[in-house]
């Protein structure tokens, strides 16, 4: 009898039509394949394929919690400004100097911002992650609902983007936490919107191409507005408790010379007309006050934190002071 029963099920199940959804590995998967499938032409099984293989990790959620650049100034810098990243900084930049300088050039973005990015993001391509790009995009697409939304739309940007711009088949990605990948640590959409054949070869790679790597650093910073020759920061002197008005952003809205008139000044000479906002940084003799403008700005578009942005700033400055002898305007 049971075993009439079970042979019953079987043929039942069997019988089920076929378009009855299947059990999702993910949840929002079976959305998210239609959408890719939609819009590319790919095969909704072959889709469904990469994403059944990834894995949600609870490490990759863990350390989105606990970035560093929750950290305070004062913990943050001596993670990026050290004698060892600076030196071999110097050592790249010289090795690559006419690429380097060449690529600054086309782009009219500082060498030394170019060389610091790649510098702060993965030690001059050392380190690149250990994470596969498809368990964290699935990870924080699917399982992080904080930012989702997000991770969500590179998750859909990586299984649409051409196998061109790819270093590898999807599967064998590897990079950050949060889906960065190679030396400028690019999430999808900017291997997407910003990345660049810069070797002619009909591939962007971001992993093994320096040429790509750079031109698609730099073209990132041109598209979003630097400002060739111009400053990033300065330090600013508070004169007793000056009162300032609310600042949530790092966009320049007021003159250095406004600035002054609330009682801070800057610490080198500079146009007084030139547009700036202020940022408090917790440093390690306490407060720290910088003017910044609209190319720390510009630094803030590539990754938020005030901190990265001030630690490449630096960074740059000390790779440009031992490759020229001297910084940049800064």
């Amino acid at each position: 009898m049971l075993k009439s029963l079970m042979l019953c099920f079987c043929l039942a199940a069997c019988a089920l039509p076929s378009g009855v959804a299947r059990a999702e590995t993910h949840p929002g998967e079976a959305a998210l394949v239609r959408e890719v499938a939609r819009a590319t032409g790919k095969s909704p099984k072959a889709l469904t394929a990469i994403l059944d293989k990834a894995k949600m990790q609870q490490s990759i959620i863990d350390a989105m919690n606990r970035p560093a650049e929750a950290k305070p100034w004062r913990d943050y810098r001596p993670i990026f400004m050290t004698d060892k990243r600076i030196g071999e900084g110097v050592a790249f930049y010289r090795a690559n100097r006419v690429l380097v300088d060449d690529t600054a050039r086309k782009y009219g973005v500082a060498p030394e911002i170019i060389v610091a990015i790649v510098g702060v993001e993965t030690s001059y391509g050392k380190v690149l992650g250990k994470y596969k790009v498809i368990d964290a995009l699935v990870t924080l697409a699917f399982y992080y609902p904080k930012r989702a939304p997000f991770f969500r739309e590179q998750l859909k940007a990586l299984l649409m983007l051409p196998d061109n711009h790819l270093a590898g088949p999807i599967d064998t990605l590897v990079g950050s936490y949060a889906g960065a990948q190679g030396w400028g640590q690019f999430m999808p959409t900017s291997i997407r919107d910003w990345g660049v054949d810069a070797d002619g070869n009909g591939h962007i790679d971001m992993r093994h191409s320096l040429p790509d790597i750079l031109a698609s650093v730099a073209n990132y910073f041109a598209k979003h507005g630097w400002e060739a020759g111009g400053p990033v920061a300065m330090r600013a002197q508070p004169d007793g408790s000056p009162e300032l008005p609310e600042i949530n952003d790092f966009v320049p809205r007021w003159s250095l010379e406004q600035f002054m008139a609330w009682g801070f000044a800057p610490l080198q000479h500079t146009d007084p007309g030139r547009e700036a906002t202020v940022v408090r940084l917790d440093g390690p003799m306490g407060d720290e006050y910088w003017f910044t403008f609209n190319n720390f700005l510009v630094i803030t578009k590539y990754n938020r934190s005030p901190l990265y942005a001030m630690a490449v700033n630096q960074l740059a400055q000390a790779i440009a002071t031992q490759v020229r002898g001297s910084t940049v305007l800064q």
